[in-house]
């Protein structure tokens, strides 16, 4: 299985030293050239490989840690997602629902990528906590994930153990989704909870 992320501000290099500490390799683009960002690669680990936007998405599991509407840029960068599934990490806080159809963000970001499973996943906890070790006092920091995919959603719930997490499914994304998705200018209710699960 092969990953990548995609988006490298500080919610990417969050995530980034997620897979670091696990020693588990992932590739990282923007839609910029990799040797820009190439130091900053380098000084989380050796397992985060920058890499050009049209070869890092053809890993099997993408992370979508763009700007919300900067995503339309990524999905051009393949001409199907057939098989792969996409963890949409974005926020939509401040865009109108009616631009969205009236539909859940991630639903709407479903639609660019066709053919990929979608799973919204790791987006409700602030930068500055997704980076840091998910094993907290004994517990470990949950991890919300909604999906309308079940094979998608169990896949990126066995991802997040491996990488520390405790993850808890929410159901589909029009249903439990709507708790970690921002609508206009609200945010979901389960949107910056920092909650620790202990076994």
């Amino acid at each position: 299985m092969s990953y990548a992320i995609i988006g490298f501000g500080n919610v990417g290099q969050a995530l980034a030293k997620a897979f670091a500490r696990k020693g588990i390799e992932v590739s990282v683009a923007t839609t910029r050239d990799p040797g820009s960002f190439a130091s900053d690669a380098a000084a989380i680990g050796p397992t985060i490989i920058p890499k050009e936007l049209t070869e890092a998405v053809k890993a099997d599991i993408i992370f979508l840690a763009v700007r919300f509407e900067s995503h339309p840029d990524v999905a051009k960068a393949l001409l199907t997602w057939q098989g792969k599934t996409i963890v949409d990490v974005t926020n939509a806080y401040g865009v109108p629902p009616e631009e969205l159809g009236g539909q859940p963000s991630s639903k709407f970001i479903e639609q660019a990528f066709s053919g990929a499973k979608l799973v919204k996943g790791f987006n409700h906890l602030i930068a500055a906590i997704l980076d840091q070790d998910p094993a907290v006092k004994g517990g470990r920091r949950i991890v919300f994930l909604a999906s309308d995919d079940e094979d998608a959603a169990a896949q990126i719930g066995t991802l997040a153990e491996n990488l520390g997490f405790a993850p808890i499914k929410l159901g589909g994304l029009s249903e439990g989704g709507l708790l970690v998705q921002a609508r206009g200018n609200s945010w979901g209710h389960l949107i910056f909870k920092d909650l620790v699960m202990f076994d």
